[in-house]
C-alpha cells in the first residue's frame, strides 16, 4: 500500500485480504519491526509478537483453522494521533475443525506509519475459541 494510505483504508484492505485468505499479502502490510499484542492471551499463548516474521509465523495456518466469511459491524474510530485508529468489529465464519460457527467480537488499537502496521493490540477473547477445543494459534505445539 502507498505510504499515504490512511490507517482506516489500510485496515479495510487488510480485512479484505483475510477474507480472501491471502495471509502472505496480509503479512506484507506489516512494518519489519511491527508488534502485535494480545492483552488477553491465556497462559501458553503468545502475548506479543515482535517483527513481521513473528506475525507471519503466527498467522501462517490461520485459514486452516478459521474460515472467515465477513466482518460485519465494522466501526473505525479516528484518534487524536493521525496514525492510530480504534476498531470495533465482529468476525464471522466457521471453525474448520468442527464446522461450528465462528462469531467473535474484536476491539483493536492499530497504529500505522508509512502505509504499514507498526502496532496492533488485539483485544479479542481467545477463551471463546479455546472453549471449543480449537488451538488455531498452534500454542499447544510451541
Amino acid at each position: 500500500m502507498p505510504a499515504t494510505t490512511s490507517p482506516a483504508d489500510l485496515y479495510r484492505h487488510s480485512l479484505r485480504l483475510l477474507l480472501d485468505k491471502d495471509i502472505s499479502a496480509w503479512v506484507g502490510l506489516w512494518a519489519d519491526d511491527g508488534v502485535m499484542e494480545f492483552p488477553f492471551a491465556p497462559t501458553a499463548w503468545p502475548a506479543r509478537l515482535e517483527g513481521r516474521a513473528a506475525v507471519a509465523d503466527y498467522m501462517r495456518d490461520y485459514p486452516d483453522h478459521i474460515d472467515l466469511h465477513d466482518f460485519p459491524d465494522l466501526r473505525i474510530h479516528e484518534t487524536t494521533d493521525a496514525g492510530t485508529i480504534v476498531v470495533e468489529m465482529r468476525g464471522v465464519g466457521r471453525v474448520v475443525e468442527t464446522g461450528g460457527a465462528f462469531d467473535m467480537t474484536y476491539i483493536a488499537v492499530v497504529t500505522v506509519q508509512d502505509g504499514r502496521f507498526t502496532s496492533y493490540r488485539d483485544y479479542w477473547n481467545p477463551l471463546a475459541v479455546q472453549a471449543s477445543g480449537v488451538d488455531f494459534t498452534g500454542s499447544s505445539a510451541r
